[in-house]
C-alpha cells in the first residue's frame, strides 16, 4: 500500500480559492493558516511588524507569535500553555529558539512532543506567509458545533477542493485500538484497505483485553457461564443494551484474542497474560452484605515490561505486509449514493488543509473514539458525569467527530450517557467537580485536575464529604461512588487512611487495572503518594487534627470529621459496618501515623454513548435498520453499555472493540 501522495501547497490554495468552500465557524481542528515555508532572507524579503499564527495541538490551541524586520525574524514568542504540562507545555522554550536559529518554520521540533511541534510550526508557518505579504488561505474549518448545538452542521465541501482521489475496498477510519486491529486483520488476510488517522502517529493502547473462554481458560478448564455472563451484562446497562450485540462478544471474542496472541506472542515474543484464579475474584464475604457482583475471569493484558504497546507493534505489523496508515488526515464526511449506501468519505489533510476522496468499494469502518475531549458534547449530552468529574485521562483527540459525521448521514445515536467514570480524579482542597474556565482548551473548558489518575483512589478506604461525615458503602465499582458524590458539596469527596495503606490495599484485593495498586508494591504507590503530594493534592500529617486543617475542614466540619474516623474505627474494631454494610475485609484502622487525605472526584477515561449497531457491527440509521456500507467498533459504537459501564469486568470495552473490529473486516470481505 503507497503512501499518499501530497500536492503543492499553490496548487491546494489556489483549488481552495476558487471552491467556496463552507464551513462552521469553529476552533481549532485545523485552525492555522497555510502557506509555503519562509526563511530569513534579504533586506526587503518581510514587511516589518509583529505576526501571530494558531494551530490545534494535543489539548489546546497552540500560538505563536514572530517579530520579522525586513530581513529577519527577531524575536519568537511560543505558547504552548495548555499543553500537556510535562511534555508539550514544557517544549515551548526549545521551540522558540529552533523557529529563531532556523530562520524559517522548518524545525526538527522536540522529541515526544511531536504533536505541540507540529501545531508549533504550522503556526509559524502562517506568521512567516503574513510577514512576507502573501495571500494566504485561511485553513477550511470543519464544524466544532457549539455550547447550545453540540451536533451543528455537515459540511459543505465544494468538488473543487477536493484535488485528490483514493480507490480502495475497506476504509478504516482511526488508527487506535480498534482502528489498529482491525488493520492487522486486513492486513493478516491480504485485502485491500487503507486506514487514516488525524494524528501523525497511533493512537495511545488501552492494555486489559476481556476475552470470553479464550486460550488461558481454555488451559486452566474454566468454562465460562454465558448465559449469566449475558445477564449481568443487560443488568448493568439496565437491560438497555442489545443482547445480540453482547452475545457477539462473548461467542467471538476467544478468536479475537487468539490473534492478539498470535502476534504479541508468535510475532513479537511478548508474553500475553491471563487473569484467573484467585487473582481475578473478589472473596466471596463480598456479598455477604453486598451486590452479589458477577467477577468473570475475562481479563488479559501483555508484558509491559518489555516496552511494547500493542497499537505500536500491530503498526509495524501491518507495514512489514506492505501497508500503513495515512497519518495527518482527517474525517470530513462521509458519502453515500442514491441508494443510501455508505460510499467512501472526504477526508482533509491536517498538514496543508487540502480535502481527499475516499472510495471504498466493500465499506468504511469508522472507529474514531468518543467525546471525552469536547465539551459542548460533554455538558449537552452528559450534565450528571460532567458534574462529578474533576480529572482526564482520555485522549484530548477524542472530540466526537466521528460520531457526528455519522449522524449527519442519517445513524441513530444511543440516548443516554454511558460514560467510563475511574474514582481516581485528585484534586487540591475547594475544588469543586466539573469544568472550569480555560483559555487554551478546546472549548474553553478543562477539567481542573492536574494528575490524569491517581490509583490509590479506588481503594475502599473511608471517604468523607466536605462537611465530615460519610455518606457512602465505599466498596463499590469505580463509579458508583463518584455518582454518590454528586449529591454532595462540591460533588467531590475525601479519601482517609493511615501509614498501613498498602497492608489494607492488599488485603481488599481489587482487581482490574486498579489492581496495579496492591500489585506494584511499595515502589508503586509511594511513586502516586509523591507525584500527589507534590501537587499539592494529597497530605501526609503526624496527626488527624492536623491531617483536618490541611484538607480544609473547620468548625462543625472538624469535629465531625473527627467523629466520623472515630466511629469508623469503631466500626473495624467490631468487624461490622452497622452504617452502610461494607464486607468486614474492606474496613480498615486509622490510627497509625502518619495519616493521609485526599479529595477525589472522577477521573473521566472516555465516552461509551455511540451509534448504534446490530450483531454484525453495522451501523443502525434511526429506524434501526442497517446502513450499507458503514461499521462501526470501539467507544463511538453504542448498544452494548446503555447507560453503565461495568467496571468490574476488566477489559470488557476493550475486548467489546476489538471483537467488533474484526467482525466488521470479515463482514466487509465477505469471509462469514
Amino acid at each position: 500500500m503507497n503512501k499518499i501522495s501530497r500536492k503543492g501547497f499553490l496548487k491546494i490554495a489556489a483549488a481552495a480559492a476558487m471552491s467556496g468552500v463552507t464551513a462552521g465557524a469553529l476552533a481549532a481542528c485545523n485552525a492555522a493558516s497555510s502557506s509555503t515555508a519562509a526563511s530569513s532572507g534579504a533586506a526587503g524579503s518581510y514587511t516589518p511588524g509583529t505576526y501571530t499564527g494558531t494551530a490545534e495541538g494535543i489539548s489546546s490551541t497552540v500560538k505563536v507569535t514572530m517579530t520579522f524586520s525586513d530581513s529577519a525574524v527577531t524575536d519568537v514568542v511560543v505558547d504552548t500553555s495548555g499543553e500537556t504540562a510535562s511534555y508539550g507545555a514544557a517544549a515551548a522554550e526549545e521551540l522558540k529558539n529552533q523557529l529563531l536559529n532556523a530562520g524559517s518554520d522548518e524545525i526538527d521540533g522536540v522529541s515526544g512532543s511531536t504533536i505541540t511541534s507540529d501545531a508549533v510550526k504550522k503556526a509559524a508557518k502562517s506568521c512567516f506567509a503574513q510577514a512576507k505579504g502573501e495571500a494566504t488561505v485561511t485553513s477550511v474549518q470543519l464544524p466544532t458545533g457549539d455550547e447550545t448545538d453540540w451536533l451543528g452542521k455537515e459540511p459543505d465541501i465544494d468538488e473543487a477542493a477536493i484535488t485528490e482521489t483514493v480507490d480502495t475496498d475497506i476504509l478504516i477510519v482511526g488508527a487506535g485500538n480498534g482502528g489498529m486491529f482491525a488493520a492487522a486483520y486486513a492486513a493478516a488476510k491480504g485485502l485491500n484497505f487503507r486506514v487514516i488517522e488525524q494524528n501523525g502517529n497511533v493512537q495511545d493502547t488501552r492494555h486489559w483485553v476481556g476475552a470470553v473462554d479464550g486460550f488461558g481458560a481454555q488451559e486452566q478448564g474454566i468454562k465460562m457461564d454465558r448465559a449469566k455472563l449475558l445477564s449481568e451484562v443487560s443488568r448493568y446497562a439496565s437491560g438497555k443494551c442489545d443482547q445480540r450485540v453482547v452475545k457477539t462478544w462473548i461467542n467471538e471474542s476467544a478468536e479475537m484474542i487468539e490473534f492478539v496472541r498470535s502476534i504479541m506472542e508468535d510475532k513479537y515474543g511478548v508474553k500475553m497474560i491471563y487473569t484467573y484464579g484467585d487473582e481475578a475474584k473478589w472473596p466471596a464475604e463480598n456479598a455477604e452484605h453486598n451486590t452479589d457482583y458477577m467477577y468473570p475471569e475475562i481479563e488479559y493484558t501483555y508484558d509491559r515490561s518489555s516496552g511494547a504497546a500493542r497499537n505500536e507493534l500491530l503498526l509495524q505489523y501491518i507495514q512489514e505486509l506492505g501497508y500503513d496508515v495515512d497519518f495527518k488526515t482527517s474525517l470530513a464526511k462521509l458519502e453515500k449514493n442514491s441508494d443510501g449506501r455508505i460510499t467512501g468519505i472526504i477526508a482533509q489533510s491536517t498538514e496543508d488543509d487540502h480535502f481527499i476522496r475516499y472510495n471504498a468499494n466493500k465499506g468504511v469502518l469508522l472507529a474514531c473514539g468518543g467525546f471525552p475531549g469536547n465539551p459542548y458534547m460533554m455538558e449537552q449530552l452528559d450534565p450528571l458525569g460532567t458534574s462529578v468529574t474533576t480529572a482526564c485521562s482520555y485522549s484530548p483527540s477524542d472530540k466526537g467527530y466521528g460520531i457526528r459525521a455519522a449522524m449527519w448521514a442519517g445513524a441513530n445515536l444511543d440516548k443516554e450517557a454511558a460514560p467510563m467514570l475511574f474514582d481516581r480524579g485528585i484534586v487540591a482542597p475547594g475544588v469543586d467537580g466539573g469544568y472550569v474556565d480555560s483559555d487554551t482548551a478546546f472549548g474553553g473548558k478543562a477539567f481542573p485536575g492536574t494528575i490524569r489518575q491517581y490509583n490509590p483512589g479506588t481503594q475502599p478506604f473511608l471517604k468523607v464529604n466536605r462537611n465530615g461525615e460519610r455518606f457512602a458503602n465505599e466498596s463499590s465499582p469505580y463509579n458508583d461512588i463518584v455518582y454518590a458524590a454528586a449529591h454532595q458539596p462540591g460533588r467531590v469527596y475525601a479519601q482517609i487512611c493511615d501509614a498501613n495503606i498498602l497492608e489494607d490495599a492488599k488485603r481488599f484485593h481489587t482487581i482490574g487495572c486498579s489492581a496495579q495498586t496492591r500489585n506494584g508494591g511499595e515502589k508503586y504507590i509511594q511513586g502516586k503518594m509523591d507525584e500527589a503530594i507534590e501537587a499539592g493534592a494529597l497530605f501526609k500529617c503526624d496527626t488527624l487534627d492536623e491531617l483536618a486543617d490541611k484538607m480544609g475542614f473547620t468548625g462543625e466540619a472538624k469535629d465531625t470529621f473527627l467523629a466520623t474516623v472515630e466511629r469508623y474505627n469503631e466500626l473495624y474494631d467490631k468487624q461490622n459496618d452497622e452504617d452502610f454494610g461494607k464486607p468486614a475485609y474492606r474496613l480498615s484502622a486509622i490510627r497509625t501515623a502518619p495519616f493521609y487525605g485526599c479529595w477525589l472526584g472522577a477521573s473521566l477515561l472516555t465516552t461509551e454513548q455511540g451509534i448504534a449497531i446490530n450483531e454484525k457491527g453495522q451501523a443502525l440509521d434511526n429506524d434501526n435498520k442497517p446502513m450499507p456500507g458503514l461499521y462501526i467498533t470501539g467507544d463511538m459504537s453504542g448498544s452494548f453499555f446503555a447507560n453503565n459501564y461495568p467496571c468490574l469486568m476488566a477489559g470488557v470495552a476493550m475486548g467489546r472493540t476489538l471483537t467488533f473490529a474484526m467482525k466488521s473486516i470479515k463482514q466487509m470481505a465477505g469471509l462469514e
